[in-house]
């Protein structure tokens, strides 16, 4: 088991590897880890990601109350929606928050990620789901939360960014590279024409895979709220497992931009 120092370095590490891959820009993005049920470290605030040392790093209780801080350094601001995610999941050792480029443009325009076009993404993410706009620093982000966090892992912020969480920090950083990758090759799959999904039949050949696996954490194989009700789970369901309030795009939106798109590429 690491010890609080380590776990400061691996957090710098981290700071440094979403900097390093144009996930965040300037003092953008925060990461935090649970210590017990009580102390918390986390990512100052108005610091770069990607220059932390350990002596950046924060301590804070379940309030975000601060516990520990250095001269010069205060937790992040965002800090609020970190505590809901430990608050409403116990099982839960870090969250990442990150401004990936393309997941956060998929976050931009309103657009979940629900379509099932690769085994990995299937697999290890099964959907993303799009929460609500909420003001920076506020309690509106961590309210936008709550209806994702007993299903998912991993949740698009609307016109801000992406949020993941796992039983460790490593785990939780993964998933934001997962997401990022994912919503990559779905964007140019659409400049492409489109992507080819799986069927259904499909979908869920995969859902048994992730199964055999034993793989850990909440997944629409088991949880979607969709699939419990008896309804197509979410990598069928036209992405109706994410808030109407969050998104006006339709299927149909989505291909019309896209065509527009490639008629004045000349594609």
């Amino acid at each position: 088991m690491l010890n609080e120092f380590e776990i400061k370095k691996q957090i710098c590490d981290i700071g440094k590897r979403i900097y390093n891959r144009n996930m965040v820009a300037a003092n953008d993005g925060n990461i935090s880890v649970k210590l017990n049920d009580h102390e918390f470290l986390c990512t100052p605030t108005g610091v770069s990601k990607g220059f932390m040392t350990p002596e950046f790093i924060c301590k804070v209780d379940e309030k975000g109350n601060v516990l520990q801080a250095n001269k010069g350094f205060k937790p992040s601001s965002e800090i609020k929606m970190h505590m809901r995610v430990y608050e409403r999941r116990p099982d839960v050792g870090a969250v990442v928050h990150a401004h990936p480029t393309f997941a956060t443009s998929f976050a931009i325009a309103g657009i979940p990620l629900t379509q099932p076009i690769m085994p990995e993404a299937v697999i290890a993410l099964g959907c993303v789901p799009l929460a609500k706009y909420g003001r920076p620093s506020t309690m509106e982000i961590p309210d936008s939360l709550e209806e994702y966090l007993p299903y998912f892992d991993q949740v698009l912020l609307a016109q801000h960014g992406a949020l993941t969480w796992s039983t460790d920090l490593l785990s939780a950083y993964h998933k934001m590279e997962s997401v990022e990758f994912y919503a990559e090759l779905l964007y140019k799959a659409k400049m492409l024409g489109g992507p080819k999904e799986f069927t259904p039949e499909q979908v869920e050949d995969l859902y048994e895979i992730r199964r055999q696996f034993g793989m850990k954490g909440k997944h629409p194989a088991d949880l979607c709220p969709n699939a419990k009700a008896g309804k197509p789970s979410c990598h069928s369901c036209s992405g109706g497992c994410h808030s109407k309030a969050a998104s006006g795009a339709s299927a149909d939106t989505v291909a019309e931009i896209t065509k527009k798109v490639m008629e004045q590429l000349g594609l």
